[in-house]
């Protein structure tokens, strides 16, 4: 069977169901209400439209109890919308401003699973610096010291990639329009540094919000 490129294009094209696909982005499960108010709709169209999302297979429903809750299918998703954020960027007419108004995005935010904003591409570039990642032949790849340095915080961190993820990956970032880390190694850092309390995630965005101290160990961990 041809692969319908139309028809995908025509589930994001729709602009409600493009802020809806879009506010999914935090990596959140959100239900058929919040994604309503994202779609400025009522929750009985909106309904119409999450079920058209399923059936495309651009999210997926989990239930807890009476409830049910929506997030993206996969991280391919998640990289195809993050694509065309940046793609709608770059075909602005404001040519200067890029990425979020909000300050607090363009610091550091979630894109999807990982690391986003100003510190998500310096940590990048000081893994880079630190010899533990190299970019070669157009991808990005872990080094030997980068492995040991990474196992010792976590012997497991690349035994338990279930959906066989790329371990490194890079994403382009919508402010900052230089690559941060995605990948297994992406969604790891991430977890790690929330698990840790050195940030925490903003209820209603997709901000990450550091605390001073939090801040201080995570550039001391990544040598930033």
């Amino acid at each position: 069977m041809t692969p319908n490129i139309a028809y995908i294009a025509a589930l994001i094209g729709d602009p409600t169901r493009a802020n809806m696909l879009t506010a999914l982005l935090s990596g959140k499960a959100l239900t058929a209400t919040e994604l309503a108010i994202e779609g400025e709709i009522s929750t009985s169209t909106a309904s119409h439209h999450l079920n058209q999302l399923i059936e495309g297979k651009l999210i997926r429903v989990r239930k807890q109890g009476r409830h049910r809750y929506f997030q993206l299918f996969d991280h391919n998703i998640a990289a195809l919308l993050k694509q065309l954020l940046n793609i709608s960027s770059a075909l602005s007419l404001n040519k200067v401003a890029t990425g979020p108004k909000d300050p607090r995005l363009k610091q550091a935010r979630v894109c999807y699973d990982h690391l986003a904003g100003t510190l998500g591409v310096t940590l990048y570039d000081s893994l880079i610096l630190n010899q533990y990642i190299i970019e070669q032949d157009n991808s990005t790849q872990l080094t030997k010291s980068g492995r040991h340095f990474f196992e010792a915080m976590d012997n497991d961190i690349f035994t338990s990639n279930t959906n066989q993820r790329p371990q490194c990956k890079t994403c382009l970032d919508w402010s900052e329009r230089r690559s941060h880390m995605a990948g297994q190694l992406g969604k790891w850092i991430l977890t790690d540094l929330l698990n840790k309390k050195w940030a925490v995630r903003d209820l209603d965005s997709r901000a990450i919000e550091f605390t001073p101290q939090g801040l201080i160990q995570f550039s001391k961990r990544y040598g930033i």
